[in-house]
């Protein structure tokens, strides 16, 4: 499935969606590597399959398989660390910050492609999953490699658009079973 092919699939009550997804797909604030990388990051963490479907079909062709896998790599490792570090923050017993996580995540000190472009993927999978220990902690680490604003921004946008996308059409799902009935 191509991003037309998913724009085609979004409903008519979600016209904005289906714009913000035509316009993310020609914007060229990212790099390549950067943007589809974050595609499909992102798409995995909306755990939508038509969405998923779509943005490893897009990826497949602009992406090496090490960048496939780090962007893999960035949404299944953020999965476990937003769940953890947001219960650490928003716990009321603060002991739990002084206690070692003890979760694997050494794919973060060598994910198979560049530090900021993978700070930007765990960033822009952070938000969408609501940590915001996790988003200010890849927030600082990319303005201290030098990302600039615009590309964080860019990411997060991006982040947002592929949820609504998902939602959307799990939308326009329930609404046709529902016309079913």
């Amino acid at each position: 499935m191509s991003i037309d092919e998913l724009k085609d699939s979004i409903p008519d009550f979600a016209k904005d969606v289906r714009l913000n997804l035509t316009s993310m797909a020609s914007d060229e604030t990212l790099d390549t590597q950067t943007k589809y990388g974050l595609f499909l990051a992102c798409a995995i963490v909306t755990r939508n399959p038509t969405v998923i479907s779509a943005m490893e079909a897009v990826a497949a062709g602009k992406l090496t398989p090490g960048a496939i896998a780090a962007a893999k790599s960035a949404a299944t490792v953020m999965a476990m660390n937003n769940i953890y570090y947001r219960f650490v923050h928003l716990a009321s017993n603060k002991e739990y910050a002084t206690m070692p996580a003890r979760l694997r995540m050494n794919v973060i000190a060598n994910p198979g492609v560049g530090k900021a472009d993978f700070e930007l993927w765990s960033l822009a999978v952070s938000a969408i999953n609501g940590c915001g220990t996790c988003i200010d902690a890849h927030e600082k680490a990319l303005n201290e490699a030098g990302v600039a604003s615009a590309s964080i921004q860019a990411a997060v946008r991006f982040a947002a658009i592929i949820q609504s996308v998902a939602i959307a059409i799990e939308a326009g799902a329930i609404e046709l079973a529902g016309a079913a009935e």
